[in-house]
């Protein structure tokens, strides 16, 4: 500080003063800020200084300089030199200054930060112990007994589903929002193969598919096959007993391929079916055949003219793909954002919000009777583009707009009943198809 004290003084005394005039400073520098002792002569330049301090205070300084011994040049050289001495100076003052207010910056941070990641860890502590009571309600709402035999029907009603579990996005991508996965819909100890059918981002055309041989290996993305086919027609695909079914390419045909193999080894006309976008699930288009599997055999659900729209319900013979059974239901199939078949029975959802569904309507082949019910389901995103239900495990496997759910099914026991409201008009009347021309193939 001694030093910069020095270049002001100097600098005031270079811009007040003349060469060879003596010049008085009185009243024009503060004792407080000025010791006129620190006035040096520099490089001989300054003769003499003299100074003194009166009753108030003031310094009084008299800088004597010799006659006609200083240029005007080398005066504003030395005013030149003193400035750049005391901006130097001060850059070196800031950084030192920036530095330290930096630093205190940084612990003012440190300490909100800190503030803020204890907040975040209380409300997650909270969550926590939220998330603890609502499975100890769940488990207490739960039948308690022996858990159900293996892909078995000796239960009751479906009673609820669990909350989602986000296994992961799909192998393709965020863009590919539509498509199909599960395990093997026809209960079978001795496979643990999980299959993966993401669409085109065009949310219509299947022409690849990945299988993996365990979960692990499906979470891990590793020991997987990937296959192309090239001739699938929407997300309404099912494995059955190692074939995968679905919907050829602009036709109403129904077609198997083999998974060993990759072959297209059947492909049969679904008499009266509509087909290319008609009487498809609300918000998930291209969808006119949905093929699903249970304890029970092997399905397919769709829409016919005759039906005007309305969901229609078939058991397929697996080796022939020709329609054993027939059953019509009350419920108007673009109305509906999905449905799958467990033991027997038509489960049927539709969208409550973008978060929430509800399964409310079920239709029993072996009695031909329909009911309504009321389970909520959670969802993580907008669409389920498909629903596909295993028997070995008693899950449901979700497409969610790209990303792979599924969910725990829970039974009532089989000597209890859920309350059962009448629908509106019974239904489960056989029907004859009649049959219909196939199409030809269409192969884009």
């Amino acid at each position: 500080m001694q030093l910069v004290t020095v270049l002001l003084t100097a600098l005031q005394l270079l811009s007040l003063v003349l060469p060879g005039e003596p010049q008085s400073l009185e009243g024009k520098l503060d004792s407080s800020k000025v010791n006129c002792s620190h006035i040096q002569p520099m490089h001989e330049l300054v003769r003499s200084v003299s100074s003194s301090v009166d009753e108030g205070g003031t310094c009084h300084c008299v800088v004597h300089l010799p006659n006609n011994t200083i240029p005007l040049q080398q005066l504003e050289q030395l005013h030149n030199t003193a400035q750049e001495l005391i901006c130097k100076y001060e850059q070196k003052l800031s950084r030192v200054t920036n530095a330290s207010l930096t630093l205190k910056l940084l612990a003012d941070s440190d300490q909100r930060s800190f503030g803020a990641l204890q907040k975040e860890v209380d409300v997650l502590e909270s969550q926590l112990s939220e998330c603890e009571r609502d499975k100890e309600k769940e488990q207490g709402s739960r039948y308690l007994g022996p858990p159900l035999p293996w892909a078995s029907c000796a239960h009751g009603d479906l009673q609820k589903v669990s909350k989602p579990l986000v296994v992961q996005l799909n192998w393709r991508g965020f863009s590919y929002k539509a498509g199909a996965w599960g395990r093997d819909s026809a209960a079978n100890p001795a496979s643990s193969l999980y299959w993966v059918a993401p669409l085109r981002t065009d949310g219509r055309y299947f022409d690849y598919y990945r299988l993996y041989k365990s979960y692990n290996d499906l979470v891990l993305l590793t020991n997987y096959e990937e296959r192309k086919m090239g001739y699938g027609d929407g997300s309404g695909n099912v494995v059955y007993k190692n074939f995968m079914y679905f919907n050829y390419y602009g036709t109403s045909d129904m077609a198997k391929m083999d998974l060993s193999s990759n072959t297209l080894v059947l492909r049969h006309p679904l008499p009266g079916a509509t087909y290319n976008n008609r009487f498809s699930y609300a918000g998930v288009p291209w969808k006119d055949l949905d093929f699903a599997g249970d304890e029970k055999g092997l399905w397919v659900l769709y829409a016919t003219e005759e039906s005007k729209g309305n969901l229609v319900v078939s058991l397929l013979n697996t080796s022939t793909l020709e329609v054993e059974k027939t059953w019509h239901t009350s419920q108007y199939k673009p109305a509906l954002s999905g449905a799958f078949m467990a033991c027997g029975v038509l489960y049927a959802l539709h969208s409550l919000s973008t978060r929430q569904e509800e399964i409310f309507y079920a239709f029993d082949t072996a009695t031909g009777q329909e009911h309504h019910v009321s389970i909520l389901l959670d969802k993580m995103l907008e669409k389920l583009q498909s629903i596909n239900y295993c028997p070995s495990d008693h899950k449901l496997y979700v497409f969610n707009d790209g990303y792979l759910i599924n969910y725990d099914l829970t039974f009532l026991t089989m000597n209890s009943r859920l309350p059962r409201p009448s629908a509106k008009r019974p239904s489960g009347v056989h029907v004859s198809p009649k049959p219909v021309k196939p199409n030809k193939a269409f192969r884009p």
